[in-house]
């Protein structure tokens, strides 16, 4: 059983890597870092991982942990919605990174969830190499950054990941003082990349053995294969062949998929399966894996010298968390959604303008000003390109053959996004926002004739 001690103190916390800056305070929330240790467990599959998720695990050895967890939090219990959203932090770069918050968090605070950071895997904790670049020297993890904050801190193995994420949502139901005597009526655990891979993994081995740590999952951006059990790098073995995610569940599961999830590396279209009474699939057309609001300004640091994918995904994945918070508490299904097109190869299948066929629909995509696409540009060389996808402006003769001009356009616009948030894909709480964003477009003038 995990305990917590805390709030942390000492030292400076290391905040989860984010470029997405915002202010808790003047929001109403407030921070606070903890100290969570226990022992757990790590699972073996009897018998062999197979393709639709049905796995049967068996709990084996055990091993003492002590990592972190980060708390954000409304300040006024009041405003507290009873949800409680738990993040597996990503640490695809070899350090602590919360994307979800990132993606999450406008949703998170509109509607007075608490959010609770977890460093499930070792590398966050204890330092090293991760999977966007090995070959980059090791990172320090939270021991090595501030050893007067998080000294103590002790990760023994991925394998122990599952349990020690596990034990902690589960314990936040009974530890009001870790969320300063919030009392949450349901526990939701997403995480996004290889977050969400580690999740499919969890929910095929450990969530049938433990079905009530759990309200629901938000499984975001996950590839065909899942995170080992063993605690070994995710096997390319497992993308190439796909693993679906079980469906015999008690709790509701969310997967929500970019375009660009769908091709290699990733490969999602490997593991596509269809919705069932607890399992929804929402695959966006027009999105990136990360795009230009999750990265901002860090891609020209990266080496990225395109114009990145500037699509939907933090709108739609809010929508996503707002219909999963509503099917945990009152049982009310999401909307179903058809699938990007994909043709042999496989490609995307694309309208005139270059925008995916099939998916979610929003008015980035029905009415367009841009080529939104989930890969780089065509020719692009660089190693994780793969990553931004990529915008293109639509020709001045094409947007004037279509909508005329600008008032055409957001009338065009206005018409998709009030069809979008009537779906469900899209929150009234984004309408303001993006009717202004459609108000500030202008066309660029149409050449004259040669």
């Amino acid at each position: 059983m995990v305990t917590f001690s805390g709030p942390l103190t000492a030292g400076t916390i290391a905040i989860p890597a984010c470029v997405v800056q915002f202010d808790l305070a003047a929001h109403g929330y407030a921070e606070e870092e903890f100290i969570a240790a226990g022992t757990a467990v790590g699972y073996d599959v009897a018998g062999d991982e197979s393709a639709d998720g049905r796995w049967t695990a068996v709990p084996g050895e055990e091993a003492e942990f002590r990592t972190r967890i980060v708390v954000r939090r409304p300040a006024d219990a009041a405003s507290f919605s009873g949800t409680v959203v738990a993040e597996w932090l990503n640490v695809s770069s070899s350090f602590d990174a919360d994307p979800d918050w990132a993606f999450l968090h406008e949703e998170i605070v509109r509607a007075g969830h608490a959010y609770v950071a977890v460093s499930a895997q070792a590398v966050g904790v204890m330092g090293g190499t991760g999977r966007i670049d090995p070959s980059a020297a090791p990172a320090p993890g939270l021991r090595g950054t501030s050893p007067e904050r998080y000294g103590t801190l002790s990760h023994p193995g991925d394998r122990y990941s599952f349990d020690l994420f596990r034990q902690v949502g589960a314990a936040l139901r009974t530890a009001p003082g870790v969320l300063g005597g919030l009392r949450p009526k349901r526990v939701l655990a997403v995480g996004e990349s290889q977050s969400a891979m580690y999740l499919t993994s969890y929910l095929n081995a450990v969530q049938p053995l433990w079905p009530s740590a759990f309200d629901g999952f938000l499984v975001h951006s996950r590839g065909a294969g899942g995170g080992p059990l063993s605690g070994a790098p995710i096997d390319p073995l497992s993308v190439k062949e796909g693993i679906r995610i079980r469906t015999d569940n008690t709790v509701p599961v969310f997967v929500l998929e970019t375009e660009g999830d769908l091709l290699p590396p990733l490969a999602y279209w490997r593991a596509r399966q269809p919705d069932t009474d607890l399992f929804r699939v929402w695959e966006v057309a027009g999105t990136s894996h990360a795009d230009s609001y999750l990265i901002g300004a860090a891609a020209p640091l990266m080496g990225v010298r395109w114009r990145i994918n500037e699509g939907p995904h933090r709108y739609v994945a809010q929508a996503a968390l707002h219909a999963l918070v509503a099917w945990a508490e009152a049982g009310t299904p999401p909307p179903a959604a058809v699938q990007v097109e994909l043709a042999e190869g496989p490609v995307v299948v694309r309208d005139e303008a270059g925008n995916a066929l099939g998916g979610v629909r929003t008015p980035f995509l029905d009415a367009p000003v841009f080529a939104l696409s989930g890969q780089p540009p065509a020719g692009t060389r660089h190693p994780v390109g793969w990553l931004f996808g990529s915008t293109a402006e639509l020709p001045p003769e094409y947007l004037a053959r279509r909508y005329g001009d600008e008032e055409g356009y957001v009338a065009a616009f206005t018409a998709s996004l009030d069809a979008a948030i009537s779906a469900g894909f899209l929150l009234p709480a984004h309408r303001e926002e993006l009717l202004a964003t459609a108000a500030a477009v202008r066309f660029p003038p149409v050449p004259a004739p040669a």
